[in-house]
């Protein structure tokens, strides 16, 4: 049921909240101000009444003494001495002056000095009768000899014992309606009430505005976005300066289209690369074995002819394998594939990794210099992921180094990062490409013709940081290219085992 009443609209919704929280706050604020305030000004007005009432009991105290004398013995149907006639003015002057100050009914309760009981209520400043609750109030404050105070409703009796050692005694009765509370009530009642209505149209107001607005920038978003899926990453992007979710969402997706864009790039340009490397090969495949089969089919076989072209095809088989491996370690890379965190002696890693390029790097003239470790070189990672990394590194420098020179190999151990390095002649990198050649099919200037996709370096800096380590360029001028694997340095395996036994000896 409630769904129902819940608007779908993404303005109907935001309209509703306004309204629904201003409502709620309206009716919070309601009953926390409206029942305590009417509370609070009821106890204040009985609590004003008790203490006018309680300090005028002495000024009615010496004026009952004043003016009501002992009575003579009267036979039936004798009236009361004049005194108390002419001296009831006493009482009633000061009635007067308490009523106009409290705005209530007084009335005085009094006996003779003897004891006597006179009429009741000897003074009463209105000519309604007397109610039950100032006539139970004037004989318990009398009885109890205590200010008693007798609330019904909106009416309150307040009863104060009037007496004094010499003389008679009385009860001073002060009678009111809290009407003044009642209208201070309606009026404030009325005040949020208006209060309600004004912030409810408010809400509606700046619930209309706002959600306009919003649903505009949404709205530009949406046919942005529609139009990228149509037209794809070319097309415009999104543009909203605003300096909030809106516009971070903006902002998000115009980073996002870029990345598309350049994703794009690099497909387009995988492609591209990737058809030509291919096709070199596997043409060149295809040529040989076509004139293998014809020299074989013909009986006319020329050994040295023959040994020349398998060598052509094993080289182009080399370049489709370096392919698949690299589009191999890629797929895995994408996949999230777990490595293993272990203890991973680099120097001996890098030596056994220097020795499968001992026949590439004699065939090419160029020399690799491992330099060991003085005290063995630790890191924390994969083995097969560091060898994979140090392969890439090394195959970059047998490739773009020239003959005749020196490819190093160096491994440390410095502030709990172990690291190894490949440094090479070649011609190096250019300060434009040095960040761009990690990234995937990116190829750079100096590379030219020599095989490669451009996913060697992208592999091994992905691989690294999977392992939470970290490759980067080493900062220099060329010639030469310096590359640098750091991982997280770790004890040697048994390290723990071999110095609790030496503690033990």
């Amino acid at each position: 049921m409630i769904g129902r009443l819940v608007p779908r609209g993404l303005r109907g919704r935001l309209l509703a909240a306004f309204v629904i929280t201003s409502a709620l706050t309206l009716v919070v604020a309601a009953t926390v101000l409206y029942g305590p305030l009417r509370d609070k000004l009821r106890t204040q007005s009985v609590n004003n009444l008790r203490d006018a009432v309680v300090d005028s009991e002495r000024v009615f105290a010496d004026a009952l003494g004043d003016t009501i004398e002992p009575s003579e013995p009267r036979s039936l149907g004798q009236p009361e001495p004049n005194v108390i006639t002419d001296r009831r003015g006493a009482i009633s002057e000061r009635a007067f002056e308490l009523r106009q100050r409290i705005d209530a009914r007084v009335m005085v309760d009094a006996q003779d000095a003897d004891g006597t009981a006179l009429p009741t209520f000897f003074y009463d400043s209105d000519f309604a009768p007397v109610t039950s609750d100032a006539t139970l109030a004037a004989l318990q404050a009398e009885r109890e000899e205590r200010t008693i105070v007798r609330i019904r409703g909106d009416e309150v009796t307040v009863a104060v014992p009037l007496q004094r050692p010499d003389g008679p005694r009385g009860v001073l009765v002060a009678q009111r309606r809290l009407t003044e509370v009642t209208a201070a009530v309606l009026q404030v009642r009325n005040a949020l009430l208006a209060a309600a209505g004004i912030g409810l149209l408010v809400a509606i107001v700046l619930g209309v505005a706002l959600s306009n607005t919003l649903l505009r920038r949404l709205a530009r978003l949406r046919a942005v976005a529609l139009r990228i899926s149509a037209e794809g990453p070319d097309a415009p992007a999104p543009r909203d300066r605003g300096r909030d979710e809106v516009g971070d969402l903006a902002r998000a997706l115009a980073r996002m289209q870029e990345e598309l864009r350049r994703q794009e790039a690099a497909r387009r340009s995988f492609v591209s690369t990737a058809s030509h490397e291919l096709r070199t090969p596997l043409t060149m495949l295809q040529g040989t074995m076509e004139l293998l089969e014809e020299d074989l089919r013909d009986g006319r076989l020329d050994i040295e002819d023959a040994q020349v072209q398998v060598t052509n095809a094993r080289r182009e088989l080399r370049r489709l394998s370096t392919l698949a491996g690299e589009l191999l370690d890629l797929s895995r890379l994408d996949a999230a594939v777990q490595l293993r965190s272990e203890p991973v002696e680099l120097g001996e890693l890098g030596r056994a990794v220097a020795a499968e390029f001992q026949l590439r790097a004699r065939d090419a003239d160029v020399e690799i210099d491992v330099v060991p470790p003085t005290d063995g070189c630790w890191g924390r990672g994969d083995p097969d992921a560091v060898a994979r990394v140090v392969r890439i590194l090394l195959d970059n420098a047998l490739r773009y180094g020239p003959a005749g020179q020196v490819v190093t190999m160096t491994t440390t151990v410095d502030d709990g990062r172990a690291g190894i390095a490949v440094s090479d002649s070649g011609p190096g990198i250019p300060a434009e490409e040095r960040e761009h050649i990690f990234e995937r099919f990116h190829r750079g200037r100096a590379a030219g013709p020599e095989i490669g996709f451009g996913l060697g370096l992208a592999i091994g800096r992905e691989l690294a940081e999977r392992m939470g380590g970290s490759l980067e360029l080493a900062d220099g001028e060329p010639p030469g290219a310096s590359f640098v694997l750091t991982l997280a340095a770790a004890a040697p395996e048994g390290a723990g085992r071999r110095d609790a036994s030496a503690s033990a000896a």
